[in-house]
């Protein structure tokens, strides 16, 4: 295949971290983001701007496109879903219309960015999730994530041309916006080591999730870009159950400092699923990839990059 990639959404905390791998793997890439995420990008992108969107992908003459280009925060998507609605499901179709648009035999190979809320809520005795559970969606954000998919699938087998998708569970590393609370945690115990007060209010800590490292989860997705077969959904995941409050032991183990722990019901959420993790034998067997980074080594990394921001010596 040819070595020019479009990452849309590629300006964002696992945008940066896949086009670090893909130009280590040799591709000439083109990064689309949008403004409110900062960082830095090649061009401009608006999901809602079909018009934009078709200069974008003409323009950019990529052989794959990587389409991570989302409204990704939970709460966000909760107290706004029209909008969710309208970047993740509508957005994915604007893209689709672009990519329809090219002329046949130079539309992109297409990885479609999923995420493992659309499983939603199942009994214990489905675990390990597969890419055949049955999608339960609890969320707006997880109801527009499989709405993209059922659009980019259902396109690419009307349209003829190839397309695949992911769904990432819960990734971590250095850079996540504290929003996200494993990053939450660090910068927080960050900040109490730094000499602010050991008060850490936090959500449910008996939830359990799947976490894999960035740069873990990006490498999959290069893997799969290449080897993945079109039409088929991929888990990406480490395939292991970790409580959140033996994540945020580990991190205070990892801080080495005093604090008081205190449950805050501002932080809880209703449609918490409590446990959830995957199966990613699908994911190897296409690819042959293996975790690199243990949960252990991730957290730490994550705890100093909090630290560095902090200005802790």
């Amino acid at each position: 295949m040819s070595t020019r990639a479009l990452v849309t959404g590629g300006n964002g905390f696992v945008g940066r971290y896949l086009t670090a791998e893909l130009r280590a793997r040799g591709f000439e890439t083109v990064v689309a983001g949008h403004s409110p995420d900062g960082g830095d990008y090649d061009v401009a992108v608006d999901m809602r701007d079909l018009a934009g969107m078709r200069r974008v992908v003409e323009e950019a003459q990529a052989s794959v496109i990587f389409h991570l280009a989302a409204q990704a925060f939970v709460p966000r998507a909760t107290s706004d879903p029209l909008e969710t609605y309208d970047v993740n499901a509508l957005g994915t179709a604007r893209l689709i219309e672009a990519l329809r648009r090219l002329p046949e035999g130079s539309r992109p190979t297409l990885l479609y960015v999923s995420s493992a809320e659309v499983y939603g809520a199942h009994e214990p005795s489905d675990l390990p999730l597969r890419e055949t559970s049955l999608p339960q969606p609890a969320t707006p954000y997880a109801a527009s994530k499989l709405a993209g998919e059922a659009i980019v699938l259902a396109s690419a087998r009307t349209y003829g041309f190839p397309a695949l998708v992911t769904r990432a569970f819960n990734h971590i590393g250095p850079g996540q916006s504290d929003r996200f609370s494993v990053a939450g945690f660090a910068r927080r115990l960050a900040t109490i080591a730094a000499g602010g007060p050991p008060l850490l209010p936090v959500g449910n800590l008996e939830t359990m999730r799947d976490f894999l490292d960035v740069r873990d989860v990006v490498r999959a997705y290069v893997d799969l870009a290449q080897n993945g077969t079109s039409g088929e959904i991929y888990n990406v995941c480490s395939g292991v159950p970790t409580r959140m409050a033996d994540v945020l032991r580990r991190l205070v183990l990892v801080a080495r400092v005093a604090v008081e722990i205190r449950e805050d019901p501002a932080l809880m959420r209703p449609s918490d699923v409590r446990v959830v993790y995957g199966d990613n034998a699908k994911l190897k067997a296409a690819t042959g990839w293996e975790q690199t980074y243990p949960l252990a080594q991730s957290l730490r990394d994550v705890y100093e990059a909090a630290r560095a921001s902090a200005g802790v010596a």
